[in-house]
């Protein structure tokens, strides 16, 4: 890796989500409510269940909310019906995003998609027309100042359960990928849980092959405008974009 990780924007966000818990806490709701209606209440045979409680989790959610909104799920005979919905397109520059939203509306997600881009002086474009420039893996980011394991016992723990590759470029946080494969990504997780690593963040992701810089301010403005109003949708669930920071 290029020492690109994700440990900044994580701060970034995290400070954000601290003043805004109960908006982070309605997404990551609604991502449980899908899990456990297309897997099941058990996190044990349920992958995309337990990666979302550990998001919950690197989030701050009380345990108690999180068993609410699994047993909410599983009782439901009926109610909202969410789905998955993927955004591509171009901010300034030809910086490339995508975003991935869940929704219960998609005319209405689509509009303030296209509305977020625009006013940032970029467009939507086609299914596929970025996605080919960012590669999809299994991330996990660990606090340096959190983890008191040694950092090769650490390498070592995380690439004997499966990791692809460890990095240690960032000076601020330790980066661990993995193939995307569910069981792959599932048996790293659960192994650095088990030696009780603090995880910063643990996800499938999209990670950029190239960064393009910015160096011009109506330009930074313009991109920083499209991920803010994109951050504040209560649709959109993640945002993935080539911007080097």
């Amino acid at each position: 890796m290029s020492g690109h990780s994700k440990f900044a924007n994580i701060k970034h966000k995290k400070e954000k989500n601290d003043a805004a818990k109960g908006k982070i806490f309605t997404i990551i709701g609604r991502e449980i409510a899908v899990a456990v209606k297309e897997g099941g209440p058990d996190p044990s045979n349920n992958f995309k269940l337990a990666t979302v409680i550990a998001k919950a989790k690197a989030n701050n959610m009380p345990n108690d909310t999180i068993e609410r909104g699994i047993k909410k799920a599983a009782g439901e005979g009926s109610g909202v019906n969410y789905e998955y919905v993927t955004y591509e397109g171009y901010g300034p520059n030809g910086i490339a995003i995508i975003v991935d939203a869940l929704t219960d509306n998609k005319n209405r997600t689509a509009a303030n998609v296209r509305s977020a881009f625009t006013k940032g002086n970029g467009n939507v474009g086609t299914q596929g027309c970025v996605s080919y420039m960012f590669d999809k893996k299994g991330q996990i980011i660990i606090d340096r100042e959190e983890c008191d394991m040694d950092e090769d016992e650490l390498m070592m723990l995380a690439l004997d359960a499966g990791a692809d590759d460890f990095s240690s470029e960032d000076e601020d946080s330790y980066e661990v990928l993995t193939a995307p494969d569910e069981a792959v990504f599932e048996a790293v997780r659960k192994a650095l849980e088990d030696a009780k690593i603090p995880m910063l963040s643990a996800e499938i992701t999209m990670i950029p092959q190239n960064y393009v810089t910015l160096t011009d301010e109506d330009a930074i403005k313009c991109i920083q405008r499209t991920l803010d109003l994109l951050d504040d949708d209560d649709d959109v669930q993640a945002v993935y974009h080539n911007w080097d920071e």
